[in-house]
């Protein structure tokens, strides 16, 4: 069995300029895959007293003067920053309803609210989602490793149930952008209810009072836990 990678030891607790840093880091890493960063590259460029905790704290080294990485022991907290910032946006975008254009900005401030514990309480909340609102991907929590345990033969793609069958919508995973809002502004969220009428090639649903149809790429982009 393979061992949960959840057992890093996050007991120290950084200041939020230090996870800005962190979230900056570890986005520039999705963007061009790489161990060391040059400060002037980072969205959030670090001021002398939060590099020096960070640092002092054996989270980040110096690969030359002006570039800096994640040591080993840090990539677990700059996960959990990650995690609970791209966890805020969907809270905000899904459940709160938030403008696009503040989701950003206002993730920035309530993520450092989703204390550990709380982060997997939303993440449950919202149906273990595997991406944010910009199509980025969420790291995975305890949570959802447990819920891949328990639940995961009940949890299936909108494309791979039969008409007549459905459920709810588990969350939703693209990196798309245009395609996620296309199906948010559907309706189709965490916690709504789905049913498939019609299948490939084209796929016509209903949620609520309402029946949508949807191509088979976007089809395969909503996870539904199906009613049993």
């Amino acid at each position: 069995m393979r061992a949960s990678i959840f057992k890093e030891d996050l007991s120290m607790i950084f200041s939020e300029s230090a996870e800005e840093v962190l979230e900056a880091l570890w986005t520039e890493m999705e963007n061009k895959p790489t161990d060391c960063v040059k400060l002037s590259k980072l969205r959030a460029m670090p001021d002398t007293k939060t590099l020096k905790e960070l640092l002092d704290n054996g989270i980040l080294e110096h690969c030359a003067p002006d570039e800096i990485k994640i040591t080993k022991n840090g990539l677990a907290y700059a996960r959990d920053a990650v995690r609970r910032h791209r966890l805020a946006e969907r809270l905000l975008t899904d459940v709160l309803a938030v403008k696009s254009s503040l989701i950003h900005d206002t993730a920035c401030k309530f993520e450092h609210h989703l204390h550990r514990g709380i982060d997997e309480n939303v993440c449950t909340l919202l149906g273990h989602p595997r991406s944010c609102p910009h199509g980025r991907p969420i790291p995975m929590g305890k949570c959802c490793e447990d819920m891949a345990k328990t639940y995961a033969p009940a949890v299936s793609t909108l494309a791979g149930i039969r008409p007549g069958e459905g459920g709810r919508v588990a969350y939703l995973h693209t990196r798309d952008p245009k395609r996620a809002q296309m199906l948010i502004s559907m309706g189709v969220v965490p916690g709504t209810e789905i049913r498939l009428l019609a299948g490939f090639p084209s796929y016509l649903f209903q949620l609520g009072e309402g029946q949508f149809a949807v191509d088979s790429t976007l089809a395969s982009e909503i996870y539904v836990r199906v009613s049993k």
